[in-house]
């Protein structure tokens, strides 16, 4: 029996170790050969800072960095507030309004890029909307809420109707339940919602290849219209990584740090 629990527990751990292989030496390659001196991809001629100089010195690539962050940022704010809102409406609405609603939500999560980024695209066509960084931002606002929602919404299902009802009897108003009730519990949801946006916004090519302006352009977009690799790609895909990396190791520092804190306080 415990030659058999041994011998399972090796084959999971085996396979644990290969999958996360396939995942991050990938990762860990490109990382590797941005330190690269040479163009090759396939042997590592020296240490060398030269493709995060150059990408420095590449207009055209920082300006889609530029188009990339502030269309990420302006997408999760305002995708974060909208998707919030509408999750604490659809919480508190009939269960069949709540469903059509649900329904609804899902259709830009399921629908394939393709057909989103046509759908927007005919639309701003059809309101005679010249496509700019306004449309491409109004874009991934539009596909970006529904993941907002998705996450936020299991956590208000937890919270317990009383506790804001109680408010009420005490005095509070309306808003000074959500702000001071609700949206405490369900921060971690909510900070959940807008990384999953950033990400998303960050990360799209197609919907923002169908709606941004001739002069626009992301960073998928700039890399897909390469006509020849360029290392400095990947120094930039370095940068990126080890920016998620400490935005995760922070969102879960500092959480711990501070439930900590309190513990410390309580004695």
């Amino acid at each position: 029996m415990e030659r058999k629990k041994r011998g399972w527990r090796f084959f999971t751990s085996g396979y644990l170790v290969l999958v996360l292989a396939f995942i991050y030496l990938p990762i860990f390659y490109l990382m590797l050969f941005s330190f690269n001196d040479s163009k090759s991809m396939i042997s590592f001629s020296g240490f060398s800072l030269r493709w995060y100089h150059e990408l420095l010195e590449n207009r055209e690539m920082l300006q889609s960095i530029w188009y990339t962050v502030l269309v990420a940022l302006i997408a999760t704010g305002v995708s974060t507030v909208i998707g919030t809102v509408a999750a604490i409406g659809l919480s508190k609405a009939r269960p069949l309004l709540r469903n059509v609603a649900l329904e609804v939500n899902n259709l830009p999560v399921l629908n394939p890029d393709v057909v989103t980024a046509i759908s927007l695209m005919l639309l701003f066509l059809s309101m005679k909307v010249q496509r700019s960084i306004v449309t491409l931002t109004l874009a991934h606002i539009t596909f970006c809420t529904p993941y907002v929602i998705l996450t936020v919404l299991p956590k208000l299902r937890q919270l317990d109707d009383n506790v804001a009802e109680a408010a009420l009897d005490l005095g509070a108003s309306p808003v000074q339940a959500l702000l001071k009730v609700i949206i405490p519990q369900i921060t971690p949801a909510i900070f959940s919602g807008a990384l999953i946006a950033f990400s998303m916004s960050f990360d799209d090519f197609v919907i923002s290849f169908f709606t941004a302006g001739v002069d626009v352009q992301n960073i998928s977009m700039y890399v897909y219209s390469m006509k020849r690799f360029n290392p400095s790609v990947n120094a930039l895909s370095t940068l990126i990584v080890i920016a998620v990396t400490l935005i995760l190791v922070l969102a879960n520092l500092i959480p711990a740090l501070r439930e900590r804190k309190n513990k410390k306080e309580e004695f």
